[in-house]
């Protein structure tokens, strides 16, 4: 039970920890590092996001994993936000080229799409009971885009050669990946023996 929640922490903490120790960062302005931390602080979250979904962490019963589930999912938000707009303010034009896929980084138009796909299911999620979405119709909405957020926010944290340390990045990484997959795949079982 407890290796669990170790395991979580060491896998979110030892990329922050080692992007902290970065040479990188003395050439770095505060509101730039803020940025880049609130980036490797939501993809963090989106590991724990499916966790939660898969009811994988020990300790919390499904009521406690779904309210859970809905707070990380706005401090995610929050962290994208914080990560966007710091980059704003530091580069303006190299945002609007981001935000325009017109940015010739390859990692750019991940990051944005990502970022779309996680607006859009806080506010779908936020909207839910307005537009009166049965949670069938909201798995075929969310699932989608859940893959997509994991698939654009990996390849976008892969292809940037920033402070975080390769190693712990990709593990991090594969982790994301795999946790996403194991709910997915436990999720279709579920709906596969119901069926």
């Amino acid at each position: 039970m407890t290796l669990i929640w170790v395991a979580l922490a060491l896998a979110i903490g030892v990329p922050i920890a080692a992007a902290a120790g970065s040479e990188q960062l003395a050439w770095r302005g505060p509101v730039y590092i803020l940025a880049g931390f609130a980036g490797i602080i939501a993809l963090g979250l989106v590991l724990v996001q499916p966790l939660l979904v898969g009811g994988y962490l020990p300790g919390l019963s499904a009521y406690r994993g779904r309210r859970a589930h809905h707070w990380i999912g706005g401090a995610l938000v929050l962290a994208v936000v914080i990560h966007v707009a710091g980059l704003w303010i530091t580069s303006p034009p190299d945002m609007i080229d981001a935000l325009t896929f017109s940015s010739p980084t390859p990692f750019s138009p991940f990051g944005v799409i990502a970022m779309w796909a996680i607006f859009t299911v806080a506010l779908l999620a936020l909207l839910r009971r307005r537009l009166g979405l049965r949670l069938r119709t909201w798995r075929i909405v969310h699932i989608p885009l859940a893959i997509v957020i994991v698939a654009g926010s990996v390849a976008h944290c892969l292809l940037i050669e920033g402070t975080m340390e390769t190693i712990s990045k990709v593990a991090l990484c594969a982790a994301v990946l795999a946790a996403t997959i194991k709910v997915i795949g436990d999720l279709w079982r579920r709906r596969t023996l119901r069926a």
